[in-house]
């Protein structure tokens, strides 16, 4: 695999005639991908920082543009909890199978609302204080990443924060190995080494940032990660 650009291979998740019941079980494997990787860390961190002169008790509202799963959603429920805010939580998302399987997998008590359809024809009831997403950009072009994050930087009022994968060649040839040493699915294999394939390095975020328009922060994180970032 020549990691020296961005790949343009499809992921098998991404194919419409895949059955119900293999992609729940996808999205499942995934969020333990997600769990054992530290996937959300950077983007609770983040949130911490951009709230923390808030006290507890405030009114937070937090947008996920395509949450798939959920479990993004749900760890910020949790961390709004220990904080001690009151959080109002919502996602968008293009398919319709993420919202009945994020939907089965959240528990009453965490109110969030988890809705279906285009992000860039979608304009919120109520602008959101803070717009995430996590694991999402690798999936889309350069020019549809640049529509993002003007789209973000207009719409948040507080601000917004995008994480994804670093392309690099230790983790797209180790992911494979714990993919297989934990037995996970194997679409979610395959299609692990493809995202990191999908990924970016920090040079073509500065130069998707600099296309944008818009005045953000770039950060690395561990695991190979990026957090491209504003505070408003």
């Amino acid at each position: 695999m020549d990691l020296s650009h961005r790949s343009d291979l499809s992921e098998l998740m991404d194919d419409a005639a895949l059955d119900e019941a293999t992609y729940r079980l996808c999205l499942r494997d995934l969020s333990r991908v997600n769990k054992v990787t530290f996937t959300h860390r950077p983007m609770l961190r983040w949130l911490d920082a951009a709230t923390r002169a808030l006290p507890a008790g405030s009114r937070i509202s937090v947008l996920d543009v395509a949450y798939g799963y959920g479990d993004l959603l749900r760890a910020i429920a949790s961390w709004a909890e220990r904080r001690g805010f009151v959080a109002a939580l919502s996602g968008i998302d293009l398919n319709p199978r993420s919202a009945q399987a994020a939907r089965g997998a959240t528990g009453r008590r965490q109110n969030i609302d988890f809705c279906t359809g285009d992000v860039f024809a979608y304009t919120p009831q109520a602008a959101p204080d803070f717009i995430v997403s996590s694991q999402f950009t690798h999936h889309l072009p350069d020019d549809d990443i640049i529509r993002l994050l003007r789209w973000m930087d207009a719409t948040a009022t507080r601000g917004w924060a995008i994480a994804d994968l670093q392309r690099h060649a230790f983790a797209y040839y180790g992911y494979p190995l714990l993919a297989r040493l934990l037995r996970w699915h194997e679409i979610v294999r395959h299609d692990g080494a493809v995202s990191i394939a999908r990924g970016f390095t920090r040079g073509e975020w500065a130069a998707l940032v600099r296309a944008a328009g818009v005045p953000a922060r770039i950060a690395w994180r561990v695991p190979f990660r990026h957090l491209v970032s504003r505070v408003i």
